[in-house]
């Protein structure tokens, strides 16, 4: 077995805006390659057929599904960080929360100092955690 690496499908044409949101308020993060359709290939022209990037070294594939599905991401599945300092708890949820959706406001739930949950703009679920 080679790797698990996380696998995020995104629709309607996101995943590169996606990524760009993400590796411009992660530090240490960056996209590592594209793949995209071109012209009368299964996907639309442009959108990602296949790509990796990485946030704070952990990498991520994502694509552009050509295929409309039933259903989407869901908070049962969520990318965890555990994060240095309250601000940099406080600034991830203020930039992950616009256009999301609180799933756990910031706050002391008694298992770490501070801890909140969002569902960003894009759907994808974050759990930002700062440890005792």
């Amino acid at each position: 077995m080679g790797k698990v690496t996380p696998f995020l499908m995104f629709q309607d044409g996101i995943a590169e805006e996606a990524m760009n949101h993400y590796i411009s308020i992660i530090d240490g993060s960056e996209i590592t390659s594209i793949v995209r359709y071109g012209a009368n290939e299964s996907g639309d022209e442009g959108t990602v057929m296949q790509a990796t990037f990485t946030l704070k070294g952990q990498e991520f594939m994502c694509i552009d599904s050509n295929v409309k599905h039933q259903f989407t991401f869901t908070p049962s599945f969520s990318i965890f960080i555990t994060c240095d300092t309250e601000e940099e708890l406080n600034n991830l949820y203020q930039k992950l929360i616009e256009d999301g959706q609180a799933l756990m406001p910031i706050g002391d739930y008694g298992f770490s100092q501070r801890f909140g949950w969002v569902n960003d703009r894009f759907g994808v679920s974050w759990q930002l955690n700062l440890p005792f």
